[in-house]
């Protein structure tokens, strides 16, 4: 498979033990192309690249205690491309965090876990086989 038919996924998270052990599960479970960012600016600064699809942590103070948090990039990520499928990471099990992701448009929340990774190619599947069957229904309409 050559890189255009690879999921381009961001993953930002200041946490660096926890984001290389997610970017090596995605390069060692599924057909990725991954950029990786310490901070939610990283993220924002290289937009332009083009993400089929962005895991944020909801926090993002690790490194800078000034730096934008995980719903000021979140924001800034919808400005930019509101198309974009975010799914948010916290460590916290809290429903008032998961409500507040999702005012703010992330497409799904995710608790750090053991079962994080899991969730997260499930929710991954789920978006691209969406994307696919539209692209399908679109192709199938305009031949009618």
């Amino acid at each position: 498979m050559n890189n255009k038919e690879k999921i381009k996924l961001f993953l930002v998270d200041d946490d660096a033990v926890f984001l290389k052990s997610l970017e090596i599960e995605f390069l060692q479970h599924g057909d990725f192309s991954i950029e990786t960012f310490p901070t939610g600016e990283g993220c924002i600064e290289n937009l332009s690249d083009n993400p089929d699809m962005i895991i944020l942590d909801y926090m993002l103070d690790g490194i800078q205690k000034n730096a934008m948090n995980g719903i000021e990039t979140l924001d800034r990520i919808k400005d930019y491309n509101p198309d974009i499928p975010v799914v948010m990471l916290s460590a916290q099990d809290k429903i008032e965090v998961a409500i507040n992701c999702m005012h703010h448009r992330a497409y799904d929340y995710v608790v750090k876990s053991e079962t994080a990774f899991m969730r997260l190619q499930k929710i991954i599947t789920g978006i691209f086989r969406y994307k696919k069957m539209e692209k399908e229904l679109n192709w199938y309409m305009e031949r009618m």
